[in-house]
């Protein structure tokens, strides 16, 4: 019988098991825009260890492994901006983002009292697009992130319900 996934509060324990998870996981972001200064990967260790010690930061665990993670936190506008999302490349496609997404909506409404989400992804990024479609976001506008990366900007009110049926 295997062990299953949890996702909790990342804690400052998590901080180098976060960077490195990241920086596994958006090699393929990086590769599919032939761009390997996207953010996720020059971020700093420090960068990532100041986010956690402020920010909604949560994380999936296989036992002890950290294989998962998502930040966010509240702008002064009460919207909860959601990023990093991450799953380990060998547990993609098993509902961790979706439940990742979930944790840190949840964070941000009821801990930072979010009135809406916004995240961004890479505009040729489908399997996030996807991801985010279903769980009720819609594109909002498009941008260009300071590493060149055309970005699309998705939104959803936070009171919005999570998950489309037939998505």
């Amino acid at each position: 019988m295997g062990m299953s996934v949890t996702i909790s509060a990342a804690t400052t324990q998590d901080v180098e098991q976060i960077f490195k998870l990241q920086y596994l996981c958006f090699q393929s972001e990086a590769e599919l825009y032939d761009n390997y200064r996207i953010d996720p990967l020059v971020q700093t260790l420090e960068s990532v260890r100041g986010e956690v010690a402020e920010d909604v930061v949560f994380v999936a665990r296989l036992g002890e492994e950290v294989v998962g993670s998502v930040r966010g936190f509240t702008d002064q506008d009460g919207t909860g901006q959601i990023s990093r999302l991450c799953v380990h490349p060998r547990l993609q496609g098993h509902g961790l983002g979706a439940r990742l997404l979930r944790a840190a909506e949840a964070g941000l409404a009821e801990g930072r009292s979010a009135t809406r989400f916004r995240l961004r992804t890479g505009h040729r990024s489908e399997n996030n697009l996807r991801l985010y479609r279903r769980a009720g976001y819609a594109r909002v506008g498009a941008a260009t992130g300071a590493d060149g990366v055309r970005m699309i900007l998705l939104e959803k009110d936070a009171d919005a319900r999570a998950y489309a049926a037939s998505a």
